[in-house]
């Protein structure tokens, strides 16, 4: 039997209980419900594990508690600036260091809390300044931790603003040259997977080290991923290498699926791969391919189909390529069957040419 936990009474345990239930902030709402709790004869143990907080974290809460009551359980890291302590930056400082966050630090990598932490301890003259105190001046300035989004050095910006202006046009152009015939615009891209772990950020308990099992085979498969973004409709091939036979036989297994020919007419959005444009391809009647603009896989919503893809064997090792290729045919079945309105959302881009096509069931 745990031992009760010491706790010194500041407040009853229907004080505390009503704190909890009276608190909007979400952290301080745990600490008041992990400390009520204990006060009504819970062990430690028991109580972090109710409220979902790490053993070592919900003793030092009630160390706090115990010490400086009440206090002690505020979310402190929300205030930067605590009732009675002055800034650290006057307007003039936090514009200055508005102005060097624009640029690279002194030791040319990038900004992070600490470095932050650093430069307003050597601008104020201070001996130290807690590493926390640089990220809360990060927020305060409006930074956000973000990951940029790649955009290749080479893209063209000017000639994929065209590509955006025509395409519509090339759409219309189209439907006039069939008036009879239904048109739509896909994209179409590959995917290549693999027994190489895939490591992603997971939400796990605070406290706890998440842990991935990997290991580095270098057996590949592909993924053809085609996507037909005005609804979210998706079709999928698994394929053991990309070149232009293989691309070749989803095209027209694609073409089937979709009824293409005479009534139906596919403009198809692919990039510039050599498999893509070489004249060996022999393409399905009904199909046009439409090329992007080169080095812009920006442009391209079927790369947005990726990060759907994966999620069933990140931060797993996959023992076979059979293994593999069960789980990602099961994923694109998931994808095409419950996720449509999400992949609409995630690849309808607002310059996407529209046709008017009313929502229909994925294949």
């Amino acid at each position: 039997m745990p031992r009760p936990a010491t706790l010194v009474p500041h407040l009853t345990s229907t004080e505390l209980k009503k704190l909890y239930f009276a608190s909007k902030e979400p952290v301080e709402s745990r600490r008041y419900h992990l400390v009520w709790l204990v006060s009504k004869g819970s062990s430690i143990k028991q109580a972090s594990q109710a409220v979902g907080l790490n053993y070592d974290y919900a003793l030092t809460i009630l160390k706090s508690y115990n010490k400086e009551g009440v206090r002690g359980l505020r979310h402190r890291r929300k205030e930067i600036n605590p009732p009675g302590r002055p800034e650290l930056l006057n307007k003039e400082q936090q514009t200055k260091l508005r102005e060097e966050l624009q640029g690279a630090p002194e030791d040319g990598g990038i900004w992070t809390g600490p470095k932050v932490a650093q430069w307003i301890a050597k601008e104020t003259g201070r001996e130290k300044v807690w590493p926390q105190r640089g990220w809360d001046y990060l927020r305060k300035l409006g930074f956000t931790w973000k990951r940029p989004r790649p955009s290749h050095v080479k893209g063209d910006k000017a000639e994929q603003e065209i590509f955006k202006e025509e395409i519509q046009q090339k759409v219309e152009q189209t439907q006039e040259k069939y008036p009879e015939a239904k048109v739509e615009v896909w994209a179409f891209d590959e995917h290549r997977l693999g027994l190489k772990s895939i490591l992603r950020k997971v939400w796990s308990l605070l406290g706890e080290r998440v842990i991935a099992p990997v290991h580095h085979l270098y057996e590949w498969l592909y993924v053809y991923g085609y996507v037909h973004p005005e609804t979210g409709k998706t079709e999928w091939h698994l394929m053991p290498r990309v070149n232009h036979q293989w691309l070749q036989a989803s095209l027209h297994d694609f073409a089937q699926q979709q009824g293409v020919g005479k009534d139906k007419i596919i403009m198809l959005v692919v990039d510039n791969a050599g498999w893509h444009r070489t004249e060996k391809l022999e393409i399905p009647e009904g199909i046009e391919l439409l090329f992007l603009p080169a080095y812009s896989p920006e442009l391209q919503p079927a790369e947005r189909l990726w990060s759907l893809v994966d999620e069933p064997i990140v931060n797993k090792a996959i023992e076979s390529l059979e293994v593999l290729e069960e789980m990602i045919a099961q994923r694109c079945c998931t994808l095409s069957e419950k996720f449509q309105t999400q992949i609409q959302r995630l690849t309808n881009y607002h310059w996407w040419p529209q046709t008017s096509i009313s929502l229909q069931g994925s294949t």
